[in-house]
């Protein structure tokens, strides 16, 4: 399954973040869709040159962040991926943040390969109480037709905490049997912060059969450790100018990821 879905075992898959969406509050109107397309257009380019396995579109500039998608905002983010569409030379995946029956529905009108979300638990977050709705996700995606459409479970959220006890290798092996998890992530306490090596192994020695990937925070210098635990990767501001999470990729910085990369295979 993961090499058909992201195109290579131990997949980079790597995000093409669009700049603020229509409706949200850094949405530079002046510049319109055109520049949001643009600047995703550029983003692709470098990745693909750059070598990754595969993409994953994200509306990361849309802070603060929303728990349902926003007519306007979902409209613009479909119609940008259906611009973008005949640049992909690589599997593709989608993700509305933070909500996962959008995120599935994006998937099933864009043709997307698979989809990532906060899909499990109840977390105390700085977007208030959130309690995503997996199984509405899961009727949409076989109603629609697309089980094909593969769900990457974030089971740790960034910017949140989860409420209740269950350890972190619980609440895994719980999405896969209560919830039916084609992948399940590990993530930072934020965008860009790596997760814990410690949650990853415990994670993955619970969920043998289960593809475990690193959500957050991967590196040059950190890739070696987690590919020796984890079944992929999610990576975003590393191959960024500077590192910086609202900067344009740099396809220099991705080459030299990759090249680390193509040792370890």
């Amino acid at each position: 399954m993961i090499t058909s879905t992201f195109g290579s075992a131990k997949p980079i898959i790597a995000m093409v973040h669009f700049p603020p969406l229509p409706g949200s509050p850094r949405y530079d109107a002046g510049r319109g869709m055109a520049w949001i397309v643009d600047s995703a257009a550029a983003d692709i380019e470098a990745l693909q040159t750059g070598g990754v396995d595969a993409l994953m579109f994200g509306n990361e500039g849309d802070r603060p962040y929303v728990l349902k998608a926003t007519p306007e905002s979902l409209s613009a983010y479909a119609t940008a991926v259906g611009q973008l569409r005949p640049l992909l030379k690589i599997p593709f995946g989608v993700d509305y943040l933070w909500d996962p029956v959008a995120t599935v529905a994006l998937g099933v009108a864009t043709g997307a390969h698979f989809g990532r979300e906060i899909m499990t638990g109840v977390y105390d977050s700085d977007m208030g109480l959130w309690a995503p709705d997996c199984a509405g996700a899961l009727r949409l995606r076989h109603t629609l037709g697309r089980d094909d459409f593969k769900l990457m479970y974030n089971i740790n959220a960034e910017f949140a905490s989860p409420m209740g006890t269950r350890t972190i290798a619980q609440r895994a092996k719980s999405a896969v049997f209560a919830s039916l998890a084609d992948v399940v992530l590990v993530s930072g306490l934020m965008t860009g912060e790596a997760a814990e090596t410690s949650d990853l192994r415990a994670v993955k020695a619970v969920l043998p059969d289960t593809p475990v990937f690193a959500n957050t925070g991967v590196t040059k210098d950190n890739v070696t450790d987690i590919l020796a635990i984890a079944d992929g990767v999610v990576i975003g501001t590393h191959f960024k100018v500077d590192g910086n999470t609202w900067n344009a990729v740099d396809r220099s910085r991705v080459e030299r990821f990759m090249q680390v990369v193509a040792k370890l295979r």
